[in-house]
């Protein structure tokens, strides 16, 4: 009866503290614990959400002219896939690696006059690329906006830097030879193995520009050091793939934000 009284006349404070430890333990008060760690599986949950948005982040662009005729399809939330007929082989690895490291699913066709040379065909997949970057990105609400990246491939340190704030402007130091690169035979290809063997460097730049007029974006692309124009020029799309992912990342801190002071990026 002592026993049962002076139980009866313990605070709860005391009974807590006179049940074994093991009981302890598995009472309510451990629930305060654990609350940091749902809020922080509640993040988690919603970045993959926010960057799961592919139905408001995919573009699909026609590009024709007398000299090109270029159909492409984006999507800024994949998984790296790059699927392109693409006659210029060299260029379509450098766009296979552009879209590995950028985690952005693009396929499409690109047909264009090789038989004048590759600029116009390269100038052209760039404004249509860069076209498919603004579609997709639309107002830019939610984006970081800017990034970088620096990239080594093998002897050459090449760095990107990118900012989707509406004004184009390209900075491009690639210090590339202007020698074409030479490599083996295309046996699908319907244009001679000369042309589609053969990348001209000196459409690099080209290129880029076209991107960045269209895209809307600044982007400086410099190799620090290197030696080979192949390393240099992978190198530097590696790079500009790996700046531009995390520009168009969506801020889980500012989801439906517009990144800028103006309130507007156009």
């Amino acid at each position: 009866m002592n026993d049962l009284s002076n139980e009866e006349e313990m605070t709860d404070e005391e009974r807590l503290l006179a049940k074994p430890a093991c009981e302890r333990h598995a009472s309510p008060m451990r629930s305060s614990i654990s609350q940091p760690v749902s809020t922080e599986r509640a993040q988690l949950n919603t970045a993959n959400s926010l960057n799961s948005r592919a139905d408001a982040r995919v573009a699909r662009i026609s590009r024709s002219t007398a000299e090109t005729q270029i159909e492409l399809k984006l999507n800024l939330d994949g998984t790296g896939r790059c699927n392109l007929d693409c006659p210029i082989g060299f260029f379509n690895h450098m766009l296979s690696a552009f879209c590995k490291h950028g985690m952005f699913d693009l396929e499409g066709i690109l047909r264009g006059d090789l038989d004048v040379d590759q600029h116009h065909l390269i100038e052209d997949t760039g404004i249509a690329l860069g076209s498919a970057f603004d579609k997709a990105l639309g107002s830019r609400k939610g984006i970081l906006r800017a990034g970088f990246f620096l990239y080594p491939m093998d002897e050459s340190l090449c760095r990107a830097a990118v900012d989707f704030g509406g004004r184009p402007y390209l900075v491009c130091n690639a210090e590339l030879s202007g020698r074409p690169l030479v490599g083996g035979t295309v046996p699908e290809c319907n244009e001679p193995a000369s042309v589609c063997t053969t990348f001209q460097t000196d459409c690099f730049e080209d290129f880029w520009q076209g991107f960045v007029t269209t895209a809307k974006c600044n982007l400086h692309l410099d190799t620090i050091r290197g030696r080979s124009d192949h390393h240099k020029m992978e190198g530097l799309f590696k790079a500009a793939g790996r700046a531009i992912r995390a520009a168009v990342t969506i801020d889980v801190r500012a989801p439906n934000a517009i990144p800028s002071t103006k309130g507007v990026i156009c």
